[in-house]
């Protein structure tokens, strides 16, 4: 599939990303990704332990984690950003998910709940890849600014503008960064089961539509990162669980 790489360890492709994460995966023919939402936020090291124990009561190795979906107290500076990266990147190296060029296969989404938000950075869900039929993927959540060494805070789309018109900038650039992503996995908005969208921020529903067919939920949440302040993902995830 042009645009994604294979890690067949794991019944997956992935687009390549920022370090600590990838920009999305999508399951192999002959797997499906599966989506595992905590009842209630689960600090990361706990979490991970769960995830290890939900694999292999599943029957899967630990390769076949493909995203994560976190929760933040507060957002980060670009240095406190890339410290908390180090040590989530480490555990996934220790589990030996780095096999294809160096590369973190697995997407993510890091987002701060405006109200309620987790003492510490927490798990909300994680997808992982079973024998299956379909076609799944998740696209990793992305802010409006290019993943792109330098791009921050610079090239921050409409930087400090949430009027309605600066809102409906950093949505259509969001938009395309999601169906660039979905073009790379060879899906598309017709494929996708779910959209979410982070901002604390009136939504400039206009330039959402084509999300609100898979069905759109909306978190009154921040992006990870201060200065940022719309974030989306999507993913097309046949079955669902809460524990």
């Amino acid at each position: 599939m042009s645009g994604s790489l294979a890690f067949p360890d794991g019944g997956y492709r992935f687009v390549r990303g920022a370090s600590p994460y990838s920009a999305g995966v999508v399951a192999d023919p002959g797997f499906a990704i599966e989506r595992v939402r905590f009842a209630a936020p689960v600090p990361l090291a706990e979490g991970f332990r769960r995830i290890e124990a939900r694999l292999l009561g599943a029957g899967r190795p630990k390769a076949a984690l493909c995203a994560c979906e976190l929760r933040s107290p507060r957002p980060f500076t670009m240095d406190g950003f890339v410290g908390f990266n180090k040590g989530y990147v480490d555990v996934l190296k220790s589990w030996g998910l780095f096999k294809v060029d160096g590369l973190n296969p697995v997407a993510r989404s890091n987002v701060c709940p405006e109200l309620d938000p987790p003492a510490e950075p927490s798990f909300f869900a994680f997808c992982y890849t079973v024998p299956g039929p379909g076609r799944s993927f998740v696209v990793a959540g992305s802010g409006e600014v290019p993943e792109e060494k330098g791009a921050y805070p610079g090239r921050i789309v409409r930087r400090g503008d949430v009027s309605p018109d600066g809102l409906r900038e950093k949505a259509r650039w969001v938009m395309g960064e999601m169906e660039r992503r979905m073009s790379l996995l060879g899906v598309g908005w017709r494929d996708a089961t779910a959209a979410q969208v982070y901002t604390p921020h009136p939504m400039p529903v206009e330039e959402l539509k084509p999300a609100f067919g898979p069905g759109l939920t909306w978190h009154f949440a921040r992006p990870p990162i201060v200065e940022l302040d719309f974030e989306m993902d999507c993913r097309a995830t046949p079955r669902e669980i809460v524990l």
